[in-house]
């Protein structure tokens, strides 16, 4: 049996929703078994147990959430090539367009050499407000199939062994 781990943090609500929808449609595949882990409670140990990835997290002051990269920070150098060439998608939920955040997530997975199997996704709330950006969020039907898509993608590439 093939394991995701879906790594996540969450303030709003809006990733979240986004992980469930993910996590839903990859459990449908046969041999997944799907671990979620809020960010601050992954630790290398979880990383080393798994196939393949999905990191999901808000974008803050246009960069990942602090708790998510405190995520890294504390997993970076003792997974350091332990998990090369291991599968991953990253999904981020944005207020603006989430495209620093994504980049930022990209380049750490690069420099464990994880190998990017579906462009990373990028919900934009469009929260541009103090009151918008506090509130908690609905992430669309829309947008919810997207993220599905991601973790259905995922999951049957690693249960046909093909990452």
């Amino acid at each position: 049996m093939k394991k995701l781990l879906i790594i996540y943090y969450s303030y709003t609500g809006g990733t979240a929703q986004m992980v469930e929808a993910a996590a839903r449609a990859g459990q449908v595949e046969h041999g997944i078994e799907i671990d979620i882990l809020r960010a601050e409670d992954c630790q290398p140990e979880h990383m080393l147990s798994a196939d393949g990835y999905i990191f999901a997290t808000p974008e803050n002051l246009a960069a990942i959430a602090g708790v998510m990269k405190a995520f890294f920070d504390r997993c970076y150098y003792p997974l350091l090539g332990k998990i090369e060439g291991r599968s991953y998608a990253a999904m981020i939920c944005a207020g603006s367009d989430g495209e620093n955040a994504q980049k930022q997530l990209e380049r750490i997975a690069t420099g464990w050499r994880l190998k990017k199997v579906i462009d990373s996704l990028i919900v934009c709330t469009h929260a541009q407000t103090e009151k918008q950006i506090l509130a908690p969020k609905t992430i669309s039907e829309t947008d919810r199939q997207r993220c599905a898509e991601t973790g259905a993608t995922i999951s049957a590439g690693l249960a046909m062994g093909i990452f």
